[in-house]
């Protein structure tokens, strides 16, 4: 049986890793894909930028926005934080997207490299689950102007510098004054980032349909300041009232040098990240493996 999906885009990880291999590594599994999917009947495109990295340039290549616009599948191999920068870049064009996990953990890259082959097949004749994840958008505005705006899919996170002390945080949920904070900093994570970064400082798990943020405070002054979920309908302003070099960082993009009176603004993207799974396929099977729980019955 021939695929449903007929123009498939492969985004590949071609960094030099410790654990995923290096480059010749990451050519051999993309083609092999590749050639895999043109099996299937697929027409097989390369991004962009994985194609000329790789060098694998017997398969076409597409920009970005010529992907989300001209293809019907996305397939990505590598880690979470691969998946993590494709899903940021196609939620616009609703572009379903399969993960294949070629790093570590792989709680959004749930298909092991090793078994693609058979776990992919059904799922290229339609035997699937559709699951859509929740974005964040961050403006960051300075004397009342946005400087800087980015979607975030774990998490949007406003720290001290690395030399600095504590930042002060006045924090404000839908208008609403909350609390003056002072902390290493703050992260609001997505129920996806719940896994990441937030969980690190005490932040709980939240099933992807839950539908909320986690709002946590890295290393608070006070104790009694504790992690806080969230409706996801909320808007969160964070301004910076004291300390110096404050950063901000959305999915590990990066803005430094906040300055004293900066605010960042953070809600709900009006766009979703689709992901398909395996029929069968089930969060807490994720959470168990992954986590390293007793298996149980």
């Amino acid at each position: 049986m021939r695929s449903k999906f007929r123009h498939a885009a492969l985004f590949g990880k071609y960094h030099t890793t410790a654990h995923g291999g290096g480059l010749e590594s990451s050519r051999r599994v993309l083609d092999d894909v590749a050639q895999f999917l043109t099996r299937q009947g697929c027409d097989v495109v390369l991004d962009q930028e994985t194609a000329l990295h790789t060098g694998l340039n017997q398969y076409p290549m597409l920009e970005m926005h010529e992907i989300g616009k001209q293809c019907d599948l996305g397939i990505v191999i590598g880690g979470d934080g691969t998946m993590l920068g494709i899903g940021r870049q196609m939620a616009r064009y609703a572009l379903p997207l399969i993960g294949i996990n070629q790093g570590r953990l792989g709680f959004i890259t749930d298909i092991p490299i090793q078994s693609y082959q058979d776990v992919l097949q059904p799922m290229l004749q339609g035997n699937y689950q559709t699951e859509d994840r929740s974005l964040l958008q961050a403006h960051v505005l300075r004397d009342q102007r946005v400087v800087f705006s980015a979607l975030a899919m774990n998490d949007v996170v406003v720290n001290r510098g690395g030399t600095s002390g504590m930042v002060e945080l006045r924090v404000e949920v839908d208008g609403r004054f909350v609390s003056n904070q002072r902390a290493d900093g703050l992260i609001i994570a997505t129920p996806t980032g719940s896994t990441a970064y937030s969980l690190s400082v005490g932040g709980p798990l939240m099933h992807p349909s839950s539908g909320g943020w986690v709002m946590a405070p890295i290393a608070p002054h006070t104790l009694s300041n504790r992690p806080i979920v969230l409706p996801e309908s909320s808007e969160i302003s964070i301004e910076i009232v004291a300390g110096r070099y404050a950063s901000a960082n959305f999915d590990m993009q990066s803005l430094a040098e906040l300055m004293l009176g900066d605010k960042i603004t953070v809600q709900r993207s009006e766009h979703q990240v689709r992901f398909l799974h395996p029929a069968g396929w089930n969060y807490f099977d994720t959470l168990r493996k992954k986590m390293h729980w007793n298996g149980g019955a």
